[in-house]
């Protein structure tokens, strides 16, 4: 009885390690290193809206819908988020709604400026604009 217990143990030894190497050459065999390069800065787009007083709800809905469907239809646009002032201070100049467009290069920004999805969004837009302030600038993170 002791030499067959002795002698399975053994081979169970021999077992696990086959199959430990095993699955390590497996992993070897599917583990890849990839480089990518990381952009560490962005191009940010700002756009800020005054609307035409009298401007319903209803039409700056219009245009705030129209504005925000841009990624979808312009790839160029890497980010994209939009909000209404609330500062306090006071020093908005009437403009209401701010946009901001990210890109990852100024060749994008300028495939987005004349894209027809975007003059398209100007026709929608310029009835109930005022006044507009446009503002480019690369991230700097320090």
């Amino acid at each position: 009885m002791k030499k067959y217990g002795l002698s399975l143990i053994i081979l169970l030894a021999i077992l696990a390690c086959g199959f430990k190497s095993t699955e390590v050459k497996k992993v070897e065999k599917t583990v890849t290193m990839e480089t990518t390069k990381i952009q560490d800065s962005v191009l940010r787009h700002v756009v800020l809206f005054k609307f035409k007083d009298g401007t319903s709800p209803e039409n700056i809905k219009k245009v705030v819908d129209a504005f925000s469907a841009l990624p979808s239809k312009i790839p160029q646009i890497v980010g994209y988020e939009w909000g209404v002032n609330n500062s306090p201070e006071g020093l908005n100049k009437g403009l209401t709604h701010g946009f901001l467009l990210t890109f990852n290069s100024e060749a994008d920004r300028d495939i987005y400026l004349p894209h027809p999805d975007h003059k398209a969004f100007g026709e929608i837009l310029g009835p109930h604009l005022d006044d507009v302030t446009v503002l480019d600038y690369w991230s700097k993170t320090n």
